[in-house]
C-alpha cells in the first residue's frame, strides 16, 4: 500500500489595526528534510487578524493539495498544520465553537479542502512560527506600496522570477522517505518551465528575524474611585463628571508612588474627564512630566443608563440592555456609543500614539472600555471579551506595540500597589 505523503503547513496572518492593513503568509514544509516546497502570501487588504489567519491556513491548505494530484481521497495525503493562533487551532479542531459571522465561512472553506482525515492542528508560539510571519509582513508591506507580494531575497534569487501569489514545487509520487529525492527531480522539471512560470529554488532553515527596535509601550492606568465606582452605576462620557472621591485620590497617590519607583514612564496622556485627569495630574506632580490631554481616551457614552446601576438599566430598559449585550453594534439607550464605535475611535486614537510615542513608554490615563478595547484588540479577542475582563479602579494594564504592527499583552488588572 502506497504510504501517504506528509507535509507540515506553517501559516499566519496580521492585521496592522485590526481591522486595518492585512495580509497572510503560508509554507507547505517537507518533514523530513525541512525543505520548503510551497510559500503563498497576499495583500487582503482591510481586515482582522482573525480573518487573515484564516486566510493564511486557507492558502496553506490550498498549496499543499496542489503539491499532490489526488490528494482528496482518503489516505493520499497527511497534513500537520501548525499556528500561533489559538483560535484557529482550537476552532478547526473542533474544541471551540465558530460563533463569529466572519469566521464561519472561512472555517468551512478550509474544512473542505482536503478530507478532515488528512489535517490535524497544533498550537506553535510566535517565536516558532517565523517563516509564515515573515511572509504576511512581507504581503502587507507589498499593499502598503500598491504591489503585489513577491519574495524576498531572503527566500529567492532575485534575479529568478516567480509567481508573486504563490510558489510550488510541481507533485512527487512516493513515500515521505524519498521526499529528498523527489525534492530534486522536482526542481530538474523546474528548469525546463519557461523563466515567467518557474519557482525560485527554496532556502532551507529560518530567515534572520528584523530587528523591530524598542516598541511603544502603553501603560494602561485606569481612574482612581469616584462616589459611583462602588455602586458600581454606569459613568462615562455622556453624563456628569464626577470628581475623584477621597478612596480614588488616595489610590491615585499610590500608583504615582508606585510609578516613581520603577521610573520608565516617559510620557503621560488622558482622558478629558475629570476622574482621569485628577489622576494623571498626581502621578505628574510625582514624575515632573506634563499631562496631554486626548479626546480619544474618553469613556463610552452610556446613554440614558449614565448614573444607573445594571439592575436599574434592566429593570427600566431591558429589552435594550438583552440586545447591548448581544451585539458590539447596539448602542445604550438613548443615544449612547456601541462598542463598536467606541473600538473605531480608540483604535484611530491607539494608531496616532503609537506613531507619536514610537520607541518610548506612556502612560495613559483612561477608563474600563478604552483599556478593556486595547487589551481585546491586542490579542485579536472577539467583542463579547469585553465582559470577561475585571478591570478595578486604579489598575495597571500594558501593552507593547512594535512596528510591524503586532502588540503583546504584558499585564492586566495589576492592583498590588493598592495593598
Amino acid at each position: 500500500m502506497t504510504q501517504p505523503r506528509q507535509f507540515v503547513i506553517e501559516a499566519d496572518g496580521g492585521s496592522r489595526g485590526n481591522p486595518g492593513p492585512a495580509g497572510y503568509g503560508a509554507v507547505v514544509i517537507d518533514p523530513v528534510t525541512g525543505e520548503t516546497l510551497a510559500e503563498a502570501a497576499e495583500y487582503i487588504g482591510v481586515a482582522t487578524n482573525n480573518v487573515a489567519e484564516y486566510k493564511g491556513l486557507i492558502a496553506g491548505l490550498k498549496a499543499a493539495k496542489a503539491l499532490v494530484p489526488d490528494a482528496s481521497a482518503d489516505g493520499a495525503l497527511q497534513v500537520r498544520v501548525r499556528m500561533d493562533s489559538k483560535l484557529v487551532v482550537e476552532q478547526m479542531s473542533g474544541r471551540w465553537k465558530i460563533k463569529h459571522p466572519d469566521m464561519k465561512p472561512l472555517a468551512a472553506e478550509a474544512a473542505r479542502i482536503l478530507p478532515a482525515s488528512a489535517v490535524t492542528y497544533e498550537w506553535i508560539p510566535r517565536e516558532k512560527n517565523k517563516h509564515a510571519d515573515r511572509l504576511a509582513n512581507e504581503a502587507m508591506d507589498a499593499g502598503k506600496r500598491g504591489k503585489q507580494w513577491e519574495p524576498s531575497a531572503s527566500t529567492a534569487s532575485l534575479d529568478t522570477p516567480r509567481s508573486p501569489a504563490a510558489s510550488a514545487l510541481p507533485p512527487v509520487s512516493g513515500p515521505p522517505g524519498d521526499a529528498a529525492a523527489g525534492a530534486a527531480k522536482a526542481r530538474a522539471a523546474l528548469a525546463s518551465r519557461p523563466a515567467a512560470a518557474s519557482p525560485a529554488a527554496p532556502q532551507a532553515g529560518w530567515g534572520a528575524a528584523p530587528d523591530l527596535g524598542a516598541p511603544a509601550t502603553f501603560v494602561l492606568l485606569r481612574h482612581g474611585e469616584t462616589a459611583l465606582t462602588p455602586e458600581k452605576r454606569f459613568s462615562g462620557s455622556g453624563g456628569g463628571d464626577p470628581e475623584l472621591s477621597a478612596t480614588g485620590r488616595h489610590q491615585a497617590e499610590c500608583i504615582a508612588r508606585s510609578l516613581a519607583d520603577r521610573g520608565t514612564v516617559e510620557e503621560i496622556v488622558s482622558s478629558p474627564l475629570r476622574r482621569c485627569r485628577e489622576t494623571a495630574a498626581a502621578v505628574a506632580a510625582r514624575l515632573g512630566l506634563e499631562v496631554r490631554i486626548e479626546e480619544g481616551l474618553r469613556e463610552t457614552d452610556f446613554g440614558a443608563w449614565e448614573g444607573l446601576t445594571f439592575a436599574e438599566v434592566r429593570e427600566r430598559y431591558g429589552a435594550d440592555l438583552d440586545a447591548w449585550l448581544a451585539s458590539a453594534k447596539v448602542a445604550p439607550t438613548g443615544g449612547g456609543e456601541s462598542f463598536a464605535e467606541v473600538a473605531r475611535r480608540v483604535s484611530a486614537t491607539r494608531d496616532r500614539l503609537t506613531t507619536c510615542y514610537a520607541g518610548r513608554t506612556v502612560l495613559l490615563v483612561t477608563h474600563v472600555t478604552p483599556i478593556k478595547t486595547l487589551v481585546r484588540l491586542a490579542l485579536g479577542a472577539p467583542p463579547e471579551a469585553m465582559f470577561r475582563m475585571e478591570l478595578s479602579a486604579a489598575s495597571v494594564s500594558a501593552v507593547a506595540y512594535y512596528a510591524d504592527g503586532n502588540a503583546s499583552v504584558r499585564l492586566l488588572n495589576d492592583t498590588s500597589h493598592l495593598r
